[in-house]
């Protein structure tokens, strides 16, 4: 009788997070109509991709113990640079279809040139990441509003909206599965893999632990931290992707707020700011955790305003019971 009660006790410290999750699930599935049809729970997929694409770049780089706050600015520069490139080249004989391809390349590599620029900042100079992505967080909001003029620039190819809007099998009352939730996925399992059954997640997991012991037991800690903030970013710029063509334009008013929510999701996931303890799968529970609080207080019909309140709080709440859990277990240890 003791073990079977140690055991429980053992589940449900581990899988917390997921019991909470389904807990609210039931709830709003008996109080709020309509939450648990099909098109809704896809929609929640819908309406968390953005967040999420990123979410997965940022558990590698905080359980790398570093952080990104720039990821917010990087949607809109490349969002606002996916529109601007595209128009150019059209205009100057270029095909719009190839103009808009070649346009979303451009904002990915740029993308990628800018976490370049934040890891060899980082490792070169040792100032923290903290302290770099926020002063990127205001540069690139401003190239992308000084490039845009502060207007929205409008994207006229029609087949980009499928990217961010698109809706696969939709038809006899079922809307489609979402593109953008096809998009989560992918970046989920490629993450997923990357972290948990290759050399170079354990690189992470390792600089993240102890980077002296990490660079004592032959790891380049400064090539993983640069390549982890390489990561983020460049889905960042992919998320930049998804939102202007969900929205057909481009908007250095994207984005604000973004970086909150996506850091969210990956400290309700388990995650330590510390580094070195965090996981793929938990993080995607924070993602669909935040995407069920926004879902159900609509369907609900909850104030704006109260939104915030109970957002935070809940936030608030999971991120206590995940470090608890961590105190625990270091205590256990």
């Amino acid at each position: 009788m003791k073990q079977n009660t140690m055991s429980v006790k053992k589940f449900t410290k581990k899988y917390m997070m997921e019991i909470i999750l389904i807990c609210m699930i039931i709830l709003l599935a008996i109080f709020a109509e309509g939450f648990f049809s099909v098109n809704n729970l896809l929609s929640i997929f819908r309406n968390m991709a953005i967040v999420g694409v990123i979410a997965f770049g940022m558990t590698m780089v905080i359980i790398g113990g570093e952080i990104d706050l720039s990821v917010g600015s990087s949607i809109a520069l490349s969002a606002v640079l996916t529109a601007l490139i595209s128009n150019n080249l059209a205009a100057g004989g270029m095909s719009p279809d190839l103009a808009l391809v070649l346009s979303i390349i451009i904002a990915l590599v740029i993308g990628i040139g800018i976490g370049a620029f934040n890891g060899f900042i980082r490792t070169k100079f040792n100032i923290p990441t903290f302290i770099i992505t926020l002063a990127m967080l205001n540069v690139l909001y401003g190239i992308a509003a000084v490039i845009s003029n502060g207007f929205p620039v409008t994207i006229t190819t029609s087949w980009y909206s499928f990217i961010g809007a698109g809706q696969l099998f939709a038809g006899n009352g079922f809307s489609g599965i979402p593109v953008p939730a096809i998009w989560l996925i992918a970046v989920f399992v490629i993450v997923f893999i990357v972290m948990n059954r290759t050399r170079f997640g354990r690189e992470v997991y390792a600089v993240g632990g102890n980077p002296e012991a990490a660079r004592l037991s032959g790891i380049n800690v400064k090539k993983v931290k640069i390549i982890i903030m390489i990561a983020v970013q460049l889905l960042a710029a992919f998320a930049g992707v998804i939102l202007s063509s969900q929205v057909m334009a481009g908007s250095s008013q994207f984005g604000k707020g973004y970086e909150m929510d996506v850091i969210s999701a990956v400290i309700i996931g388990g995650a330590s700011l510390n580094g070195g303890i965090g996981k793929t799968w938990g993080t995607f529970i924070g993602i669909i955790f935040l995407g069920v609080i926004l879902n159900g207080m609509t369907l609900l019909g909850v104030d704006d305003f109260v939104k915030y309140i109970v957002r935070g709080s809940l936030i608030l709440v999971a991120v206590l019971i995940n470090t608890i859990q961590l105190q625990r277990s270091d205590d256990e240890a």
